[in-house]
């Protein structure tokens, strides 16, 4: 077989071929596991509206908060009709590992910026002057993570309001700024 010709039109067909065949493999490959993850999905968000409603009676809200450090932080959050937080867990983060990805344990029970048990509306972080300590050098994606629990709560509100509850809710962005 002849060597092809070092040319410049030669190198692009050569890695416009590439690219072609390499965009079609990951594209057969996505078409392909999409299914298995959108199942792993929905079964780690039916998990995880068990364990922020922790056997009690309340509601499990997905909120999604497009301005984390990171990009978007999406957070299942439970709560009381009364809006008290029975508990959380945090579902996508890009957060920065070691700082902004703390926000899963952070603000739970006995942690420094515990807010299980409290009533979700208008947190806010203490350097804000609210009452929440925001995880140490991740201030933005504290603020993120509590805007994300009080639109749960304005979600749970509205919906009370329309005679729905003890379902669980989606929102996507949440209205209030923190």
């Amino acid at each position: 077989m002849k060597k092809l010709e070092s040319t410049w039109y030669n190198m692009a067909i050569v890695l416009t071929s590439i690219a072609i065949v390499a965009g079609a493999a990951l594209g057969y490959v996505n078409y392909i596991t999409a299914p298995t993850i959108k199942a792993i999905k929905v079964q780690q968000e039916k998990e995880a509206e068990q364990e922020v409603l922790k056997g009690q009676e309340g509601t499990a809200i997905k909120i999604t908060d497009p301005k984390g450090f990171g990009g978007a932080l999406t957070v299942m959050v439970g709560l009381a009709s009364d809006g008290t937080i029975l508990g959380y867990k945090v579902l996508e983060s890009n957060e920065t590992p070691g700082l902004g990805a703390k926000a899963q344990e952070w603000f739970q029970k006995g942690q420094k910026g515990d807010i299980i048990g409290k009533r979700a509306g208008t947190l806010t972080v203490s350097k804000d002057g609210g009452e929440v300590d925001a995880i140490t050098a991740s201030t933005i994606t504290s603020r993120a993570f509590l805007r994300c629990i009080n639109a749960a709560y304005e979600t749970l509100s509205e919906s009370i309001s329309d005679g729905q509850s003890g379902a669980t809710k989606q929102a996507d962005e949440p209205n209030n700024n923190i």
